[in-house]
């Protein structure tokens, strides 16, 4: 489990890039930074990678410091938003050198995966296009069988195909072994199909997390007509996040209870439909209810 306690960081001793941000991330598990460009995504990951030095907080990673620990970064593999190959190293060169530092690394899952996406294992990886190189990184990674992986930008210049792949490549590791992966991305959409997890960096800390399913099933969207005029009053008795209503019909976003269909059927309505909710949608209505505009942050 990795742990964050009133994270602090700025540069330059000036404009804190992160502030008192705190969060957990559960083990075994897929969890997804979501936030704009700039929003403090990478420096976070640098910071529980010991790349950087935070100004204050605790960063424990299973109950363990991070900074300057040997024994806990050997569990600990991270892929940056700007990719670094060493000059003339070809693919296969790369995974040996991964294989230096990784007691458990699986050198035939690279040539395995490699072939089947026509990467060649003995051409400079320099010279393969942005969206080949992330692949070979993205392999080199899953290969090392670290405890905690992370992902900055993870699928950044992959193209839609190649992603799915790379998503149930991720997905079978996580399940098969006691993974947990971390992903950032400033597209919600990009990472709803696969995190168990979610989390939004907002003005230097996480302003909102939750776990997937609870977010999916906690609320429901409601499209509703009755007999007789009505407004967002007559559902008074509802934890409603948005109402909108359009001559006769209206559509509501509402906290879901044991009793929230019941009320709702209880009004007579001649239409009553249960439409389903993206989670980019949840997340919008999450965070106009704590007075932010989530389109704002990503």
């Amino acid at each position: 489990m990795i742990e964050i306690k009133n994270l602090q960081k700025s540069f330059d001793g000036t404009v804190n890039v992160l502030n008192d941000l705190s969060c957990n991330i559960p083990d075994n598990a897929i969890y997804g930074l979501v936030g704009a460009n700039g929003a403090g995504k990478s420096t976070l990951l640098r910071l529980i990678n010991s790349i950087y030095k935070a100004d204050a907080g605790e960063i424990l990673v299973d109950g363990k410091p991070t900074y300057d620990n040997e024994e806990v970064k050997k569990n600990m593999v991270f892929i940056p938003d700007d990719l670094f190959f060493y000059s003339g190293y070809s693919l296969y060169d790369t995974a040996k050198f991964y294989q230096s530092l990784y007691d458990d690394f699986d050198l035939e899952f690279v040539f395995d995966t490699a072939r089947k996406l026509k990467l060649d294992f003995n051409k400079s990886v320099n010279t393969f296009s942005k969206g080949m190189r992330r692949q070979c990184a993205i392999i080199c990674a899953l290969a090392t069988n670290a405890k905690y992986i992370f992902f900055d930008e993870t699928f950044d210049g992959i193209d839609p195909v190649v992603r799915q792949y790379f998503k149930k490549l991720i997905a079978n590791m996580m399940t098969k072994k006691d993974t947990t992966i971390i992903m950032t991305s400033h597209n919600l959409r990009e990472l709803e199909d696969i995190c168990d997890n979610l989390g939004v960096i907002y003005d230097c800390k996480i302003l909102f997390e939750s776990d997937v399913n609870t977010l999916k099933t906690d609320m429901l969207k409601v499209q509703i007509s009755l007999k007789e005029d009505f407004s967002a009053e007559t559902f008074k008795d509802l934890e409603v996040l948005s109402f909108k209503k359009i001559g006769k019909v209206a559509t509501l976003i509402v906290k879901k209870d044991q009793n929230t269909k019941k009320f709702l059927t209880s009004l007579k309505p001649i239409i009553l439909d249960y439409l389903p909710l993206t989670l980019e949608e949840i997340f919008i209505y999450q965070m106009e209810a704590l007075g932010y505009a989530f389109k704002e942050m990503v």
